[in-house]
C-alpha cells in the first residue's frame, strides 16, 4: 500500500478518488485550499502557490496526484491560470524532487487539442484555444522535465474529456438539469460528436496505474462517442422526458451567448448561458482512447450506466431539498 497525496483533493474528482483509494487500503492525504465535506480528517488547507506548505505536505509520499487547477471559463485576470496551474506545477515538481517522491500523476485536459480537431490522439498537434488550456500545456512540460531529470521518477499524465458523475456540478450536470426542467432547445444540427468520461471509470483507471514505471501519457474517454442529439435523447429517456422537438440555429444561439456574456459582466456573476458554453455545446469534442484501451483496461461502467447513476443522484438531491423546505 502507498502513501498518496491528492493535491486539489476536496473537489469532485478528488473526493471520488480519495474514497476509492481508502477502500483499497492506501494511506491518503489531501492538500487543498478548501475543506473536504466527505473526508475532512484528511485535509491540510493550503494553496499550491505556497511552496513551503506544499513541500511539507509532499514529504514522505510514495505518489502525488495533482488535480489542483484554475479551470472555470470566467477566471479574471487570466494570469491566474498560469499562477496556479503552471506555478503550482513548478512548486510541486520542486517539492517532489526535494523529498524523493518517485511517482507523480497529473490531470491535464483534452482542451490542449483545441475545438473541432476530430478524434485527436496523443500525437496530435496541440492547439490550446484559451488561457486555461495554454496553462495546462505549460504544466505538462514542467512535469515532463521533472520526470526526465531522474531515472527513478515515474509520471502519468492523463488528458480527460469532460468528466461527469455523482456530485459533479459541471457541464453535463447543467445539461441534465436544463433538460430536466425542459428549458433547453437543441442548438445547431446536433450532429457534432462528444467524448465523455464517467467518474467511476476514471478513478478505477488511475487506481490501476499507481505502480507505473517510466512516463505515460493517455487521453481518457469512455466510448462510444455520441452525437449531441443522441446524447440529449439518451438523457431525456433516462429522465422519462421527451427530447426537445425544436432547435435554434447556431448563429442565434451564439448571439444569445454573447448577450449572456454582456449581462454577466453587468451583473458581475456568471450566467447559465455564455458564448463559450454555446460554442462547446456545438463543437466536436472527440478524442481517441485507443492508446489507453491497448493497456487492457476494462471500464466497470458503461456510459449509459454512468449517466443513470448521475441522474439518480441528482433526483435524490432535488427530492431531499424539496422535503427540507
Amino acid at each position: 500500500m502507498q502513501r498518496i497525496l491528492i493535491v486539489g483533493g476536496s473537489g469532485f474528482i478528488g473526493t471520488h478518488l480519495a474514497t476509492r483509494l481508502l477502500a483499497l487500503g492506501h494511506r491518503v492525504a489531501i492538500f487543498d485550499k478548501a475543506p473536504s465535506p466527505a473526508h475532512p480528517q484528511l485535509v491540510t488547507i493550503g494553496d499550491v502557490r505556497d511552496a513551503p506548505a506544499l513541500a511539507a505536505a509532499v514529504a514522505g509520499c510514495d505518489c502525488v496526484i495533482n488535480l489542483a487547477a484554475e479551470h472555470r471559463d470566467d477566471v479574471r485576470p487570466a494570469t491566474r491560470y498560469f499562477e496556479v496551474n503552471v506555478g503550482g506545477a513548478e512548486n510541486l515538481a520542486r517539492a517532489a524532487a526535494e523529498h524523493g517522491v518517485p511517482r507523480l500523476i497529473f490531470f491535464s485536459t483534452v482542451a490542449l487539442y483545441g475545438l473541432d480537431q476530430p478524434c485527436a490522439d496523443e500525437r496530435s498537434p496541440l492547439k490550446p484555444f484559451n488561457a486555461y488550456a495554454q496553462s495546462k500545456a505549460e504544466a505538462e512540460k514542467v512535469y515532463s522535465r521533472w520526470a526526465a531529470a531522474g531515472a527513478a521518477r515515474s509520471l502519468l499524465i492523463l488528458r480527460p474529456v469532460v468528466v461527469f458523475g455523482e456530485g459533479n456540478r459541471g457541464n453535463v450536470h447543467n445539461l441534465i438539469e436544463q433538460l430536466r426542467r425542459r428549458r433547453l432547445p437543441m442548438i445547431g444540427s446536433g450532429r457534432n460528436r462528444k467524448s465523455l468520461a464517467y467518474i467511476g471509470n476514471v478513478v478505477e483507471f488511475v487506481c490501476q496505474r499507481l505502480d507505473i514505471r517510466g512516463s505515460e501519457l493517455f487521453n481518457y474517454s469512455d466510448p462510444p462517442d455520441r452525437t449531441m442529439r443522441d446524447l440529449v435523447a439518451l438523457i431525456c429517456a433516462l429522465l422519462g422526458r421527451p427530447a426537445p422537438t425544436w432547435a435554434i440555429p447556431y448563429w442565434l444561439g451564439s448571439a444569445a451567448g454573447y448577450a449572456g456574456d454582456a449581462l454577466a459582466l453587468l451583473l458581475r456573476r456568471p450566467l447559465a448561458i455564455s458564448s463559450v458554453r454555446v460554442r462547446k455545446f456545438c463543437a466536436n469534442t472527440q478524442v481517441s482512447s485507443a492508446l489507453l484501451d491497448a493497456t487492457g483496461f476494462v471500464r466497470p461502467y458503461t456510459l449509459e450506466h454512468g449517466l443513470a447513476r448521475t441522474i439518480a443522484d441528482m433526483v435524490e438531491h432535488v427530492s431531499a431539498s424539496a422535503l427540507s423546505r
